[in-house]
């Protein structure tokens, strides 16, 4: 709820910026609450989640980063070739819509309660295991016994914990498996398709207006590729799907940084294609099962930590991509253009253990 506040107050520093330093103070700002939001989101919902729908509800995570690009590409389809300042305030404006949602259902939110056993607030953690459904036969008091035995367990393992804890003995192994897949995803190069592909295909040739009708079409694919991922996260399994999810994006990434360096017309719209496909495969596999790992493996008393220190790492590597990629596909750089693509195959296939 705190940071929905601070959400507010950056969206509206975005909003009215007329100086880089106010802009730049809200895109800080903004990034800051999104960082906080999603570690504790992804945090929230893998504890109050049945075990039988946690690997459904973490896929759902990964459905959030589909729908915020889907709606910007629609509102800057209408309004990018307006000659006003509205041309992009209207996007900043929508980011009101999504806090006012979030800040309307907050009210209507459990706490988590883990959480709440975890401070020795059991009777609120009673009444939130009842608003959550564990209603009949006494399943509160059963799911409440449950939850103090695992703490109990946890706690002497991870007595006094810290981040430090997180890399230490067994935890060590947890955190590696937990954080390696939203590594993966930031070293496959949904970078440079979420964020340069409408303009590497004005580079390519096409006009504004098609080169955001495709970043549409690879919206909608992508969330496609996440509905799919609800029916086979759970008849697949985490690892399997994380790995031959990776193996094929890897062989779209080559086969499109090979069409780029033939360089006809037929081949660009080809590399656009594969763009549109990456983005399906993307979101069927590694978009989704990176967050079923990260809160499935991490044991309870570590999972906030281990969470953020991956958010954190994937965060680092996606700064990193922000500097550099620019000057890899620029004209006026290195000019690569979509032959980035074949550069950027550092997906590694680690050895991921399938959550229990």
């Amino acid at each position: 709820m705190a940071t929905l506040v601070l959400s507010f107050a950056a969206v509206t520093m975005e909003f009215v910026a007329i100086t880089n330093e106010l802009f730049f103070g809200g895109k800080f700002l903004n990034g800051f609450a999104v960082g906080i939001l999603a570690a504790i989101c992804v945090t929230y919902v893998g504890e109050i989640s049945p075990l039988a729908l946690r690997g459904l509800m973490t896929c759902l995570m990964a459905l959030a980063y589909t729908v915020g690009p889907l709606i910007a590409a629609l509102i800057l389809y209408s309004t990018g070739t307006s000659d006003t300042r509205w041309a992009y305030r209207a996007v900043f404006c929508s980011q009101y819509g999504f806090a006012a949602v979030a800040a309307c259902l907050v009210f209507f939110m459990p706490e988590s309660p883990w959480w709440l056993v975890s401070t020795g607030k059991e009777q609120k953690a009673l009444r939130s295991l009842r608003r959550l459904g564990y209603k009949k036969g006494g399943e509160d008091f059963k799911r409440l016994a449950v939850i103090k035995l695992t703490l109990e367990q946890i706690r002497k393992e991870t007595e006094g914990v810290t981040y430090l804890e997180c890399f230490r003995r067994s935890n060590l192994r947890r955190t590696i498996i937990s954080i390696a897949p939203l590594s993966i995803q930031a070293l496959s190069g949904v970078i440079f398709i979420a964020g340069y592909s409408t303009y590497y295909a004005q580079l390519a040739g096409y006009s504004t207006a098609a080169s955001f009708r495709l970043f549409i079409g690879l919206q909608v694919a992508s969330m496609t590729g996440n509905v799919c991922s609800w029916a086979i996260i759970d008849r697949i399994g985490r690892r399997n799907l994380t790995i031959w999810g990776t193996s094929f994006l890897t062989v779209i990434l080559m086969l499109a940084g090979g069409l780029a360096t033939v360089g006809t017309v037929s081949a660009i719209k080809g590399v656009i294609g594969m763009v549109i496909v990456y983005g399906f495969f993307y979101n069927a596999t590694i978009g989704s099962t990176a967050y079923s790992l990260l809160t499935e493996v991490a044991t309870s008393r570590l999972r906030v930590k281990t969470i953020a220190i991956g958010i954190a790492l994937q965060s680092s590597w996606y700064t990193m991509w922000s500097f550099v990629l620019p000057y890899l596909f620029n004209p006026d750089k290195a000019n690569l253009g979509a032959k980035v693509m074949s550069l950027k195959i550092l997906d590694f296939l680690m050895p991921i253990t399938d959550s229990r």
